[in-house]
């Protein structure tokens, strides 16, 4: 099968671009499996394993999509609806309003649900990108890791719960002082900031970590640091919103919108059962798993089927811009 990822970025990813890893990652999958993949991306993108063709918006996209193409895959909403067979991985929180593509998969169930769909896949990455596992590690202290500009990904929270139970924090993914999202600097401590990191520095630091804060205020629609955590042999410390209950169990982590209850759980982490987190992540959560489950979409697209009855939209309006955290 010859298929074709569509992003309106650049790849590879370096440092953050959480979107476009997977994508890397699910075509470098799909070429092991002997499929055919072409990226249209960005203009200064490279791939050794595939095809980059470089993307033209002053174009129709459908001129720009190769005749041999049998499936495009669109990591993003595409400018023009596409001729070919194709679906469309919504990755994040589109607002309220907004109707979405009958061919969208969402990231997890609890994303499709809001949306009022069924179609979804899981994140995958490939863990032979990350160095050697070393479990066995001293375990210093606890990190966070997202982009902590962001206030939905709650720094503050992850920073006040090590507080509470004198923990250190090891944030990867923000810097102590940040001007990007209004001036703000952080005085506290018992935090080190590691501003944005590459596979390789998050994983020394991952290695000697006892757990994933991430007390997100807004509906996770995936969670990328869930499952590298969990690779890491971490448990996750986090608020039960959107994709995270059906992440994380309580073999693994532990969720809660309360903060202090939260900070309890902190004082019980060497409880968790590192080989367990890892081997969850590794079963559940590769790029293999996740080409498996988008091959079947391919295939029933290419069969002519129509994956949403109804064009998705976010069924409820939020009410606040934050969700509970106390």
């Amino acid at each position: 099968m010859h298929i074709l990822l569509f992003n309106t970025c650049k790849i590879p990813a370096i440092l953050y671009g959480g979107t476009e890893r997977v994508m890397w990652d699910l075509g470098n999958v799909l070429c092991q499996m002997g499929h055919k993949v072409t990226f249209l991306v960005h203009k200064g993108s490279y791939c050794a394993f595939a095809e980059v063709l470089f993307y033209d918006n002053t174009r129709d996209i459908n001129t720009q999509i190769p005749d041999s193409v049998d499936v495009v895959h669109c990591q993003s909403i595409p400018p023009q609806a596409v001729k070919k067979p194709y679906l469309v991985t919504i990755h994040g929180n589109p607002s309220y309003g907004l109707l979405l593509d009958k061919q969208c998969v969402f990231v997890s169930q609890n994303h499709a649900q809001r949306y009022n769909s069924t179609a979804f896949v899981h994140n995958g990455l490939d863990w032979n990108n990350y160095p050697k596992l070393q479990l066995s590690s001293k375990k210093k202290y606890f990190h966070f890791l997202a982009n902590a500009a962001w206030k939905v990904k709650n720094v503050r929270g992850a920073i006040a719960i090590t507080k509470k139970t004198n923990e250190k924090l090891v944030v990867l993914g923000g810097y102590r002082l940040n001007l990007k999202m209004g001036p703000r600097f952080t005085f506290a401590t018992h935090v080190s900031f590691k501003g944005m990191v590459n596979n390789e520095q998050k994983a020394a630091f991952m290695q000697q970590s006892k757990g994933l804060i991430f007390p997100v205020l807004w509906h996770e629609p995936f969670g990328l640091a869930v499952i590298e955590s969990l690779y890491f042999g971490c448990p996750v410390f986090a608020t039960p919103y959107g994709s995270l209950p059906e992440l994380v169990n309580n073999e693994i982590g532990f969720l809660s919108a309360s903060r202090h209850d939260l900070a309890n759980a902190l004082k019980n982490s060497v409880d968790f059962d590192t080989q367990k987190c890892h081997h969850y992540a590794l079963d559940n959560f590769s790029a293999q798993v996740m080409a498996c489950n988008y091959l079947r979409y391919y295939e029933r697209v290419l069969n002519g089927e129509v994956l949403n009855k109804v064009l998705p939209t976010l069924i409820k309006a939020p009410i606040d811009k934050y969700l509970d955290f106390g």
